[in-house]
């Protein structure tokens, strides 16, 4: 089979997206649950995405190993946007917002620590209402970006099979 990267992590990659396509999903709905795991990876409140999206995937039909490994995969980013969706949805909700700095979460936490969790919860509430309004774009885009990619792919896979026959 022809390889589109020589990457060993790549080609890894490669081979899970033509099993996947084998099991008979079409590639712009791979392409969609790739995307929605993605985007569903960075959300700004950690420990619930893997449930999240096995709901998703459960409620909508979708492969549970693709939106899995893009949730996971966009893990390291949902740790990097943290801070500024946490600024965006204090920046879109400036009334009532706690003030974020370490050493002012540190204090609050340590002089009444079930407010603290309380202010927090505000604030994270904020940030998943600015990660709502930025995901749908992402989504959006992601899947476009990806169809032509899944199309070029399950194009390999009716390659594959024909000159096995």
């Amino acid at each position: 089979m022809q390889r589109l990267f020589r990457s060993p992590q790549v080609s890894a990659a490669q081979d899970r997206v033509l099993a996947w396509l084998k099991c008979g999903i079409s590639p712009r709905r791979l392409a969609f649950t790739l995307a929605l795991g993605f985007a569903i990876g960075c959300i700004p409140l950690l420990g619930v995405t893997t449930g999240i999206c096995a709901l998703l995937a459960i409620v909508l039909g979708l492969n549970m190993p693709a939106i899995q490994a893009a949730n996971w995969l966009a893990m390291p980013l949902q740790v990097v946007l943290l801070i500024p969706f946490l600024r965006l949805g204090q920046w879109l909700f400036p009334a009532g917002s706690m003030a974020f700095t370490r050493t002012e979460i540190l204090t609050r936490v340590q002089a009444a620590p079930l407010h603290a969790v309380e202010q927090m919860g505000g604030l994270f509430g904020h940030a998943l209402l600015a990660w709502v309004i930025t995901a749908a774009p992402v989504l959006l885009v992601l899947t476009l970006a990806l169809t032509p990619l899944m199309d070029r792919v399950a194009r390999l896979v009716a390659e594959q099979q024909t000159a096995g026959d």
